[in-house]
């Protein structure tokens, strides 16, 4: 998977070999890509990662394990972030991609504190997805109320 994903980045129309584990790849990466963006990988964002892909997949401890690695491996190699968001964009239909868009604003909030450059990154991530403004912003929202629910318990 990991070489086959790479090998979609050296084409430029990725939606003829499109696989789901491509998709599935490709959002991993980028929930990888996010928890980096401000120079600190932190073990809770780490966690997070897997708890997000473990629940929207429904992966084996194992399996998300191995999916989380592969994309560690992936985003240290990978050019770009376009890419990336393209395979998601064309795999995932608009009104499910806020789920997307709540699984990124999770891992970036994961440490507790909203950082600049991974605001930036996500404002572009949010862009590239082709997510309007609004519904980003209801994601979010709905992010920290579930994260606020979450601590409160």
């Amino acid at each position: 998977m990991f070489q086959a994903l790479l090998d979609l980045f050296a084409t430029p129309d990725t939606r003829a070999d499109l696989q789901p584990e491509d998709a599935r790849a490709a959002l991993a990466t980028l929930l990888v890509r996010i928890a980096r963006a401000d120079d600190h990988y932190a073990e809770v964002e780490q966690k997070m990662i897997t708890d997000v892909l473990q629940t929207r997949y429904e992966l084996s401890d194992a399996d998300v394990q191995l999916l989380k690695e592969d994309a560690e491996r992936l985003e240290s190699q990978a050019p770009d972030t376009v890419r990336f968001t393209k395979i998601v964009k064309e795999s995932v239909p608009y009104e499910d991609r806020s789920g997307v868009v709540e699984a990124l604003w999770r891992v970036a909030l994961a440490d507790g504190s909203r950082d600049h450059e991974e605001d930036g990154f996500l404002r572009l991530v949010v862009n590239l997805l082709g997510v309007n403004d609004r519904d980003s912003g209801f994601a979010r929202q709905k992010v920290i109320a579930q994260m606020e629910q979450e601590q409160g318990e």
